[in-house]
């Protein structure tokens, strides 16, 4: 408690002689300044555009783990790894950086668009910020409709007893985002059993040998962990899950 409230007081003593203007201090910055442009729309100050880019930063990992294809391939690569009964190979640091940059890979079209539809125009100055947001949220709503069931999709509009949304596209992010996990979730769940089949067999195969050699005190785990990594091996497994997840988008 006491560390929020020296946050909130330093937050105070910084946002304090912004509020106030360059008239009541003439060195402080006019940061809740609107200019008009000439289309008669307002647009903030230079000064308040920063600080909401910078408070845009903080939710980078938010969108990154909810808004792009990184949820579906972590856990896919999470029961991997579980299904070949390796607890710690490969690390968590080099899964994340794999489904960091597979997630580039398949989000590349739609980072494509975003930056030569709005944030290009944006920074030569032939779109306002309110107008190259709308047009950046079209390319990543779209592919994330493309990728959402329309039961997950109808679920998230009725419980928020929305009625004037006749259309998908109509839908806002609030509720496109949720319906988007939602499916996400599923679909890799789908994805792992498919994986893990194979690797349970194999499990229950050398099980079965151990009882009828009377082993039954050696731990099944041990004898069948060779067999599932020189199975994953053969079958060049990590270009074909990778390649699985990369076309299971159908935006390549």
């Amino acid at each position: 408690m006491s560390a929020w409230r020296i946050s909130l007081a330093l937050l105070l003593l910084i946002a304090a002689p912004l509020a106030l203007g360059a008239e009541s201090n003439p060195l402080s910055i006019p940061a809740v300044t609107l200019s008009t442009n000439g289309q008669g729309q307002q647009e903030y100050s230079v000064s308040l555009q920063i600080l909401m880019i910078m408070t845009a930063l903080s939710f980078i990992p938010a969108f990154l783990m909810l808004m792009t294809s990184f949820t579906r391939i972590i856990i896919v690569f999470s029961i991997l790894r579980q299904a070949l009964g390796l607890q710690q190979t490969p690390s968590n640091q080099i899964l994340i950086g794999l489904a960091l940059f597979l997630t580039f890979f398949i989000m590349a079209p739609v980072f494509d668009q975003i930056n030569r539809e709005a944030l290009q125009p944006y920074l030569s100055e032939q779109l306002p910020a309110q107008e190259a947001i709308a047009k950046a949220e079209v390319p990543i709503k779209n592919f994330m409709l493309s990728q959402t069931r329309s039961s997950d999709l109808e679920l998230f509009v009725r419980l928020s007893k929305r009625t004037d949304i006749a259309s998908p596209d109509q839908a806002p992010l609030t509720i496109i985002v949720p319906a988007f996990v939602t499916s996400e979730l599923k679909t890799a769940f789908q994805i792992g059993f498919m994986i893990f089949i194979p690797f349970l067999i194999i499990d229950m195969v050398v099980a079965s040998i151990l009882m009828a050699m009377g082993m039954m005190m050696l731990s099944p785990l041990i004898i069948s962990l060779p067999f599932k990594i020189m199975l994953f091996v053969l079958i060049d497994g990590w270009a074909l899950i990778m390649g699985t997840l990369a076309s299971s988008f159908g935006t390549l």
